[in-house]
């Protein structure tokens, strides 16, 4: 990992839950960490460290100008962007059958429509550079294989597409040195599960569950291999866990 110190890494939804797992990992390896999200004031209160390399910019990546904004801000600030870790993600209780557009069309814009913005502003920056470069996405094994959840309507299908344009974008990326890498956990104990009135707190303690920090790990094995390592996949599933 000594390769990526003062490397600049960009995490959306860096607020909370895994993308705050993602950011601690990537300050402990020495990369120099650009958090995105809506909640600037929760990503300031994940370091105690007065000197982290943690700069929290507010950014809506639902919104384009947003976030070429913010990424026009990284560049100016910082140079070149080495890592992306889409991160990012929403989830409404709803259904298909009687659901809404306006609650189907959000689990799209952020899971779907906002990684692919971040990945082209990412992209463009990364060409620039030539240098070597890693971008990850974080999908959901519910996009492999869709559980039996009561208002889960369009989350599978968003996280299915998030797979699609992980090997779409691959493609269109051979011959660079950007390396284009997925994790798809199973069940998390992060706060997008509250969305959901089937995941009681009870319920999360008495099934078996990932940490943020297990994501996490996965982040930091993708970065340790050699750049001539691609790894395309990876599934975390809790030991137990039999969906």
């Amino acid at each position: 990992m000594e390769r990526w110190a003062g490397k600049v890494a960009v995490v959306t939804g860096a607020s909370v839950g895994i993308g705050a797992a993602i950011v601690k990992q990537l300050l402990k390896d020495g990369l120099i960490v650009v958090g995105l999200a809506r909640r600037v004031e929760k990503m300031k209160e994940l370091v105690d460290d007065p000197e982290a390399k943690l700069h929290a910019v507010e950014c809506d990546i639902t919104n384009e100008v947003n976030v070429i904004t913010a990424f026009a801000w990284i560049r100016e600030n910082f140079g070149s962007i080495d890592v992306l870790v889409n991160n990012a993600g929403f989830t409404k209780e709803s259904t298909l059958s009687d659901g809404s557009l306006e609650d189907w069309r959000v689990v799209f814009d952020v899971n779907v429509l906002g990684l692919c913005v971040c990945t082209r502003e990412a992209v463009r920056s990364m060409r620039e550079s030539n240098g070597e470069a890693v971008i990850i996405h974080i999908s959901s094994l519910a996009g492999e294989r869709v559980p039996a959840v009561p208002g889960f309507n369009v989350y599978p299908a968003t996280k299915r597409a998030v797979n699609a344009l992980a090997h779409t974008l691959r493609h269109e990326l051979a011959g660079t040195k950007i390396r284009v890498s997925t994790i798809s956990p199973g069940v998390v104990a992060t706060e997008l599960l509250a969305n959901y009135s089937t995941f009681t707190s009870d319920m999360l303690q008495a099934s078996p569950t990932l940490m943020p920090e297990d994501v996490a790990q996965a982040v930091f094995f993708i970065l340790s291999l050699p750049p001539h390592v691609l790894v395309q996949d990876i599934i975390l599933r809790p030991l137990g866990e039999s969906w």
